[in-house]
């Protein structure tokens, strides 16, 4: 019997989830929007926009993770949540004094929260859910979110359009409040972490990685990949509007559609587990991202840039339904906040990278010579996956020390330290 029908606490924190989802949709559409039609940005301020997003992952990424294993995590995430939907609300509220200063500001603050919230979630979700539970729970909450995505993309598009970019980001506001009222509802509480302080905890997580040759090889493929997959968004809704001419409303509706493709592969990569989680991997990250090249085309129509972006969405959902339900089956409980935090660093690290990356090349080489280059990228980072044992296997390992013999003995080491 599914689980948003027999556990509440999962049912409460999947409808905080979607709506929270919901709202940051319509928020990566509105920002950039912001900056274009009230700020005139240049291409390059709006990947340095996107850039500032998610640069707290390099600054305070490795920190978090560790103090995260020490706490509990659902008042971390009751708190970032507040602090994320005050944040958003302040930019309407700014009306002539916004800056693309200010929104640079806004955006890193904001996504400072994002990086508490996100390792407190990613490690408070194993704890709530039993363990033959993970996969279920996995493809719902990435499947929702997809889905959640699709319809925020949308609406944020037609908010734009009929009510102005910064108050289409009072949606986002919002939508905070809402999952920190979902969040405070759970009866369910955790136990009090018996984890100590000590110097070497980020040392801990960073040996984890390093270590294990199946979270080194996904670490290292997760950077390449956002590195790729973040050059291209960040200029992509400048792209629809300056070459391919299109209306922000159609923008969004387009957006949305193409990450339509992320309810469908929250589904292949839950029904692909059965014929061999290494398989399921190589066919979402490499065999479906290849269709990214068809995006730079969607400057001649715009069917090119959906089918492209759908593929994208489609491989990218279903392997992170394949690497979760890995990962939390694979790692000790008292080591999940600083791997996150670890692969997460590494990871999210690339993607203000890429951000910038994406918008000098926009700015100097043109809008579609830059995304030939950023989407090529994207099925290129498969190789990673290919270069590993993951190549050799069916499935992957389901328990520290199985799999290839002799790369997890250091990891071994630190979960019994």
């Amino acid at each position: 019997m599914s689980l948003l029908r027999t556990h509440r606490d999962f049912r409460l924190f999947w409808v905080g989830e979607t709506i929270n989802r919901f709202g940051s949709a319509t928020s990566s559409v509105a920002l950039p929007l912001v900056a274009i039609s009230r700020l005139d940005a240049t291409t390059f301020e709006v990947g340095l926009l996107t850039a500032a997003s998610w640069a707290p992952w390099l600054l305070i990424g490795l920190p978090t993770g560790a103090w995260v294993d020490r706490v509990r995590r659902r008042p971390v995430m009751l708190v970032s949540s507040a602090v994320s939907g005050l944040l958003l609300a302040a930019v309407p509220l700014a009306g002539g004094l916004l800056t693309i200063q200010l929104l640079l500001i806004v955006a890193a603050l904001v996504g400072a929260a994002g990086v508490v919230f996100q390792t407190a979630y990613t490690a408070y979700l194993p704890t709530l859910l039993d363990p033959a539970d993970h996969a279920e729970g996995n493809a719902k909450l990435h499947g929702s979110a997809s889905a959640a995505q699709i319809a925020g993309l949308g609406c944020g598009g037609l908010l734009v359009q009929f009510a102005g970019a910064a108050n289409a980001l009072l949606v986002d506001a919002a939508s905070f409040l809402v999952a920190l009222a979902c969040l405070a509802a759970i009866q369910f509480r955790e136990r009090r972490t018996d984890v100590p302080r000590r110097a070497g905890a980020i040392r801990e997580g960073v040996r984890l990685v390093a270590h294990d040759v199946w979270l080194r090889t996904l670490t290292i493929f997760g950077a390449v990949s956002n590195l790729a997959l973040m050059g291209y968004q960040a200029i992509v809704v400048v792209f629809l509007v300056r070459e391919a001419g299109l209306t922000a409303a159609t923008v969004g509706t387009l957006v949305a559609a193409a990450s339509s493709g992320g309810v469908a592969g929250a589904f292949v990569g839950r029904q692909t587990i059965r014929f061999g989680t290494a398989r399921a991997l190589l066919l979402c990250e490499l065999g479906l991202p290849t269709l990214a090249l068809l995006i730079p085309l969607g400057g001649t129509s715009p069917w090119f840039y959906l089918v492209g972006a759908f593929g994208v969405s489609l491989g990218v959902v279903g392997g992170n339904v394949v690497k979760a339900t890995f990962l939390q089956s694979y790692c000790p409980p008292e080591l999940f906040g600083r791997l996150t935090a670890t692969t997460a660093f590494v990871n999210y690290g690339t993607i203000p990278l890429g951000a910038l990356l994406g918008g000098t090349l926009g700015q100097y080489l043109g809008l579609t010579t830059a995304l030939w280059i950023t989407t090529a990228g994207v099925p290129l980072a498969g190789l990673v996956l290919l270069a590993s044992p993951i190549r050799r296997r069916r499935d992957l390992p389901t328990h520290q020390g199985t799999g290839v013999p002799g790369t997890t003995a250091d990891s071994s080491r630190i979960r019994t330290a």
